[in-house]
């Protein structure tokens, strides 16, 4: 499938890590997307806002709503680092569904970047704030005694596969859904099928419109969760 993938912008060879190529270029223009809306688009700051404005406040609002109440207090100075992952994710999807466009967060290398690095980060910061203590994430002191080292186990395998369901995930649903409207896409070519092609097409396409956000608020809300686990990791 052309959409997923990576070539380069001029001229034909090997993608090197230093080649410019179609990933570069929708990641640049989701960068001047962003920077219009929150930029451009509320630098006149008027008392009743334009719809431009009013998209930025609303996104401004939520996600440091989200921070706040599921991170808590402490986490609302964490809000500058969560409220770029929601744009950019939410700007890449959205982007992605302009046809001939390209979806960086199709590809495992994109998001897995981004899983990543929202691990270390978290749990750097959960040893840096708590010490030792962070190691009460994985202790369920709650439990019968005999059972606590076998939920110790769990907790660690499930607190190292974080990452990996994180970056999965998002790009998982992000290419299935490009994968099926292409799929049915083929189909519109034969012409008993083509009227039936294409209300599918419509459909998912809505449906993908709504992907594009869950899976960013997915991606944000399990970071703010992430977050809390360092900053307050007793159970």
């Amino acid at each position: 499938m052309d959409q997923f993938i990576v070539k380069p912008l001029f001229g034909e060879g090997p993608v090197e890590w230093y080649t410019p190529t179609n990933v570069t270029l929708w990641l640049g223009i989701a960068v001047l997307c962003t920077v219009a809306l929150f930029v451009l688009g509320t630098r006149g700051r008027a008392i009743i806002p334009t719809r431009v404005q009013s998209i930025a406040e609303l996104a401004y609002g939520f996600i440091y709503k989200m921070v706040e109440d599921i991170a808590g207090p402490d986490g609302a100075r964490y809000f500058p680092k969560i409220f770029t992952l929601f744009v950019f994710i939410i700007m890449t999807n959205y982007l992605a569904l302009i046809p001939m466009s390209f979806s960086p967060t199709s590809h495992i290398a994109a998001t897995a970047v981004l899983g990543f690095g929202v691990f270390i980060a978290v749990t750097v910061l959960g040893f840096v704030k708590n010490g030792t203590h962070f190691l009460g994430l994985f202790w369920m002191s709650d439990a019968p005694l005999v059972l606590r080292p076998i939920i110790a186990v769990i907790e660690v395998i499930s607190y190292f596969v974080r990452p990996v369901s994180h970056s999965i995930r998002l790009a998982g649903n992000i290419m299935a859904g490009h994968t099926v409207i292409k799929v049915f896409a083929a189909f519109a070519g034969v012409a008993a099928l083509a009227p039936v092609s294409v209300l599918a097409i419509v459909a998912i396409y809505g449906l993908e419109v709504l992907v594009a956000f869950i899976q960013a608020y997915v991606f944000t809300i399990l970071t703010c969760v992430y977050l809390r686990d360092a900053l307050h990791p007793g159970h």
